[in-house]
């Protein structure tokens, strides 16, 4: 029964010493995940630009 513990516990600092030092992972790019409109500051400041530039139009008549 010893035996089969030493083993498993060498094993699980092998496994443990190979994440933490070496194997080292290729990550994808990570892709910016989707943003609506109503939540894209971009939008919303077109939006609001659009808005101030049509209200002196609407004042002037």
């Amino acid at each position: 029964m010893i035996p089969l513990l030493a083993a498993v516990g060498a094993i699980t600092i092998a496994v443990l010493l190979w994440r933490a030092l070496g194997a080292q992972r290729i990550s994808v790019p990570q892709r910016r995940p989707a943003v609506a409109p109503d939540d894209d500051p971009e939008f919303l400041r077109k939006l609001s630009e659009q808005q101030r530039n049509r209200r002196p139009e609407d004042n002037d008549s």
